[in-house]
């Protein structure tokens, strides 16, 4: 059994369905390094187990998660060859350079802990879907977002303050194609929260129930998608991912990353200049 601090892994109804609960509730399930790296080995698990058929994420505690664990960033800078926090795994990408200084660096890790990761979740072979209760907010509208289907209880709330800290966006970036263009402009723009009912009008979200039945009826979409044809399903899953990346989605997401990371460049720039750092030494 692998040993997990922050996320839990459970197989339900005979090991046809995995359930991966992000559990650090403590702090509303902020995505440290670890967390991540953990995901995507649970992710990873559940894929490689021929009898896994569909896969649920969840949360522990009162919220989905909080989105970036920033302490933990800080924590990186400070050991920046642990891009995994700890947790004896491979990296995804095979780059490398986490040590490397200033922008380079920084890309490698981001590339790294977020973008590759979600990129791998949103292909993965099974369904999934997340279920969804309390805030899901910037980090945790990525995790959210890359799954196939997504249940929400009618406490849910969705927002995305990131543009406040002075990117475009978090990492993952979905926006356009959950929201619509003029709602992933407002939801950008404002950092306001989306309610369940208004995500599930808009497309993002398939079903808002109340919060006593969100597991049960998660666990029972699960058992009906379970039910189909495993190969069927992948092949499905497929198609509409292909037709997305049609409209190009993978395009838009790439260079939407870029431009995080030239927000990145501007907020570090900033800070320096605060600090009276003297550029002509980089």
């Amino acid at each position: 059994m692998t040993d997990y601090t922050g996320v839990r892994y459970e197989a339900l109804d005979d090991g046809t369905i995995a359930r991966i609960t992000m559990s650090r509730p403590e702090v509303r399930n902020a995505q440290d390094r670890r967390m991540l790296a953990e995901l995507n080995d649970a992710f990873t698990r559940a894929s490689l187990d021929d009898k896994v058929r569909v896969i649920i994420l969840a949360g522990d505690g009162p919220h989905f998660s909080s989105g970036h664990d920033l302490k933990d960033h800080l924590a990186w800078a400070e050991n920046p060859d642990d891009v995994t926090g700890g947790f004896a795994v491979r990296p995804v990408g095979i780059e490398g350079g986490f040590s490397l200084p200033g922008a380079e660096g920084y890309l490698a890790y981001e590339q790294e802990i977020y973008f590759r990761m979600c990129r791998r979740w949103h292909d993965l072979p099974k369904p999934t879907i997340a279920q969804v209760h309390g805030k899901a907010i910037a980090g945790g509208l990525m995790v959210m977002w890359v799954c196939d289907l997504i249940v929400a209880s009618e406490d849910a709330l969705f927002s995305d303050p990131t543009v406040g800290f002075g990117v475009n966006g978090v990492e993952w970036f979905s926006h356009p194609w959950e929201l619509g263009v003029r709602k992933a402009k407002e939801l950008l723009f404002t950092g306001d929260f989306i309610t369940a009912e208004e995500a599930r009008q808009l497309g993002m979200v398939n079903q808002v129930v109340a919060p006593a039945d969100l597991e049960a009826y998660t666990e029972d979409l699960a058992r009906r998608i379970a039910r189909k044809p495993s190969f069927a399903l992948r092949l499905a899953k497929m198609a509409v991912n292909q037709a997305l990346d049609a409209q190009g989605f993978w395009t838009a997401q790439q260079a939407a990353f870029n431009l995080q990371h030239l927000g990145h460049a501007d907020i570090r720039e900033a800070a320096e200049r605060a600090a009276g750092v003297d550029e002509t030494e980089h």
